[in-house]
């Protein structure tokens, strides 16, 4: 039997795959960090497959946290966006940078956030993780054949969440730009021609601020009646894509994720609940 010393020296080694496991899993690092530590107090004897077993052991921890959130959940369509990465260059804590080396967009973690829990456990764990469905199917309750279905249903729904190809970092950089200088400006016209008609801007506040709107009128008119005095906007990589922070007074007010296709914005997402962008290092 392996002593306590051992599997914390396991679970460190592992700890970069398993926290990328639990933030696609939850898309919030507070609660992919609960998991682990959770998940960390576990032993076990003669594993075989130490990581198969550790990443099984952290699946559990958050599929229960996944239908925990989704009994508490009192409005079905509340807005809910993901915890951001936002690349800051060398000075990325290594836990987030296994997370950026392989990055997920916003966009595709919000989608995530719509699924039912066992579909998003089935889904991230084999397409992006590679974990076969026998392993898969005693984690949910279900038969590898059923596990199967659960990430095909998935699949379904996550496809064109996310735009295909290689981007256009140049591009991306020079629309999002073009968003500040549209948005500061007050320029109606400017910032429609940036955005799809059926454009998404998702804004999470934490609390009766949070808004869903829709449509390249609707999310160009939220773009120009918010300027607040003072708030200063940089350009960033948030989840491998094109974004911005925003300061007020050095302190994170909102970060906002672009999702760039054809050269069109088909959506917008928006933390600016505080007390998670409290919880972020976005100083750098």
């Amino acid at each position: 039997m392996q002593d306590d010393e051992f599997w914390a020296a396991r679970f460190e080694e592992h700890r970069p795959r398993l926290r990328a496991v639990a933030y696609r899993m939850l898309g919030s690092f507070a609660e992919a960090e609960d998991a682990w530590l959770r998940a960390s107090r576990a032993s076990g004897d003669d594993v075989y497959n130490v990581g198969g077993w550790l990443t099984t052991i952290v699946s559990r921890q958050c599929l229960d946290m996944l239908r925990s959130r989704t009994a508490r959940r009192e409005d079905p369509l509340d807005v809910r966006v993901p915890d951001p990465v936002v690349e800051s260059g060398d000075g990325v804590d290594p836990a987030e940078q296994g997370v950026l080396a392989d990055s997920v967009g916003i966009a595709l973690l919000v989608v995530l956030e719509e699924l039912d829990p066992a579909e998003r456990l089935a889904f991230v764990l084999h397409d992006m993780f590679a974990v076969p469905f026998e392993e898969i199917a005693p984690i949910v309750g279900r038969t590898p054949a059923a596990a199967r279905q659960l990430a095909s249903r998935a699949r379904r729904r996550v496809q064109g969440a996310t735009p295909s190809g290689q981007p256009d970092r140049a591009r991306q950089r020079a629309i999002v730009d073009a968003w500040l200088a549209a948005a500061r400006g007050g320029d109606f016209a400017g910032l429609v021609e940036l955005l799809h008609p059926d454009v998404v801007l998702r804004a999470d506040t934490g609390g009766a601020g949070s808004r869903l709107v829709r449509g390249a009128a609707e999310v160009a008119g939220q773009a120009t009646t918010y300027r607040a005095p003072g708030v200063r906007a940089r350009f960033a990589v948030v989840n491998g894509g094109p974004g911005i922070v925003s300061t007020l007074d050095d302190r994170p007010v909102a970060v906002l994720a672009f999702t760039v296709a054809d050269g069109l914005i088909v959506a917008v997402d928006i933390l600016a609940d505080p007390s998670r962008l409290a919880t972020l290092d976005l100083t750098r």
